[in-house]
């Protein structure tokens, strides 16, 4: 489980493109500090198993359906990456409750940049527009952020400088894919009202 409260903005150093998989390299010193083999590490949103991790770097296999699913696809060697680990039990919740599982993936469509902060708009796949809600959360490329607009195909949202700073969307420009993750509550909500419709029903 993560908050979606980036630690720091890494880099990968390798790509092994393997069969059916991929095995990337990725340089971290915060999140590879007593990193052990098979601990979990968001990259970019994706929930990721350390499965080697030699100083300040560690490595992790993505299986096909998770290229195909999320943008990790497009990594090459010197991508910066948005990196997470777990959050501690008894941990403030900084963000939201994030599971590291990518619903989709959208693009960023636009940047609108002023003087304290930029607002920056990304697609929405249509499967996932009915989670999507103004002022409420969403996952972009592992990052915790509040929805200012919510269209049937798209959303807003705005960025203070330390996220500019310190994530990738500081650097995503306009065609760039991002991971969505939409709110987990929502989806149990939806299932809840779902199966009680259906008992009604019968």
């Amino acid at each position: 489980m993560f908050t979606g409260i980036v630690e720091e903005l890494g880099e990968v150093t390798a790509v092994e493109n393997l069969d059916d998989a991929s095995r990337f390299r990725l340089r971290g010193p915060v999140v590879t500090e007593g990193a052990q083999h098979g601990d979990s590490i968001a990259v970019n949103g994706v929930c990721l198993t350390v499965v080697e991790h030699e100083g300040d770097e560690f490595t992790a296999d993505v299986m096909a359906e998770t290229l195909k699913r999320s943008s990790l696809g497009a990594l090459t060697v010197g991508s910066r990456v948005n990196l997470e680990r777990p959050m501690a039990v008894g941990a403030r919740l900084g963000g939201h409750i994030v599971q590291g599982h990518v619903d989709g993936t959208g693009e960023v469509l636009e940047r609108r940049p002023s003087e304290n902060w930029e607002i920056v708009k990304i697609s929405l796949p249509a499967d996932l527009s009915r989670y999507v809600v103004e002022k409420g959360s969403i996952t972009v490329d592992g990052i915790s952020l509040t929805v200012v607009d919510a269209g049937p195909d798209y959303f807003t949202v705005s960025l203070i400088p330390t996220t500019l700073d310190l994530t990738t969307l500081g650097h995503k420009q306009p065609g760039d894919p991002v991971n969505l993750e939409v709110d987990v509550v929502a989806k149990y909500v939806e299932r809840l009202l779902g199966d009680r419709a259906q008992g009604a029903g019968k």
